[in-house]
């Protein structure tokens, strides 16, 4: 009988984990807390600015459609992350692309916010300074677990 986690998803079988090379291996608990957290706020912000994109739109100086397609898009988003976080032993490929979108959507946001692009309010350039901050902190976060998991076969 199979085991499934909080999710309701059935974890991989240890000797499946431990036969698949491409999964994380060691102590995943912080890794997968990162990543389950980081596809909670990401669902969260994508359903505001999806459910919430003309109501935004002055406040942040955002355009509606903008803010509905990055809606969507964090929805989808966190759904993948959400099931990457899901596996007893992530595997470390979705684990290293969820880091590194994460580090490539930090970088795009602190140079939106720089550059002015989209011309948002003073709100709206604070609001994207702070869930950049956020989404580096999950990054790290992740990072720490995936070491923190290496590190416990040693």
């Amino acid at each position: 009988m199979s085991s499934s986690d909080s999710f309701g998803v059935p974890a991989p079988s240890l000797t499946a984990a431990s036969a698949d090379s491409t999964a994380v291996r060691g102590d995943t608990g912080l890794l997968r807390l990162a990543l389950r957290l980081d596809a909670v706020a990401t669902g969260a912000v994508g359903a505001a600015a999806l459910i919430g994109c003309a109501a935004l739109d002055s406040a942040l100086g955002l355009p509606v459609a903008f803010l509905a397609g990055i809606g969507a898009f964090l929805v989808l988003y966190a759904l993948f992350v959400a099931w990457v976080g899901s596996a007893r032993a992530p595997r470390r490929v979705a684990v290293r692309a969820v880091i590194g979108a994460n580090l490539a959507w930090f970088a795009l946001s602190v140079v939106t916010a720089a550059a002015g692009w989209l011309d948002p309010t003073g709100p709206g350039t604070a609001l994207i300074v702070v869930q950049a901050a956020a989404v580096l902190g999950f990054a790290d976060l992740q990072f720490y677990g995936l070491r923190k998991a290496r590190k416990s076969l040693s």
